[in-house]
């Protein structure tokens, strides 16, 4: 549950129309590589929540795309996101882990949140729950499915890109 919190303060609610995916019963993610989703590198931020949020994506490398993300409130680190998108038998993978304004991890050392590959298009990549659409040449839209006591809600966060 601290997981979907966590990601509830990273967007913010937005539309109603539903952009997250999940894979139907007894299916495989399908076969992609990264190179299907090199768009994702580079520099990205947005506000949300009274705050800055942040995710820098490397370009491909040997089968994967590594990422920071840090939120920030009142210019202080709310907590930070490390993970990477990796290449897995064939198809993609997204796992992160949650870290605190001191490092102090949320998850166990060998625990990590995954995220399996539902499909891929041009500009888009849908996870489970999770799905980051490149909506202009420096705008990211990121959906992410949360359910919380119950109840089911899908959040949205934008990202621009921060030009260097």
């Amino acid at each position: 549950m601290k997981t979907l919190t966590t990601i509830a303060l990273l967007c913010f609610a937005w539309g109603s129309a539903q952009h997250t995916l999940q894979l139907k019963r007894d299916t495989q993610s399908p076969q992609a590589t990264i190179e299907e989703v090199a768009w994702l590198a580079g520099h990205w931020r947005g506000y949300a929540l009274g705050g800055v949020a942040e995710e820098m994506w490397s370009p491909p490398a040997k089968g994967s795309m590594m990422f920071a993300f840090r939120m920030l409130h009142k210019g202080e680190v709310s907590f930070y996101e490390l993970g990477h998108i990796k290449e897995v038998d064939s198809t993609l993978q997204l796992q992160l882990k949650h870290f605190d304004g001191a490092l102090k991890g949320w998850e166990s050392q060998e625990e990590t949140v995954d995220f399996k590959l539902v499909q891929i298009a041009p500009n888009a990549i849908y996870f489970e729950g999770l799905t980051m659409v490149k909506i202009a040449k420096d705008q990211l839209r990121c959906y992410v499915l949360v359910e919380e006591q119950g109840t089911t809600q899908e959040l949205v966060f934008d990202f621009s890109a921060v030009l260097q």
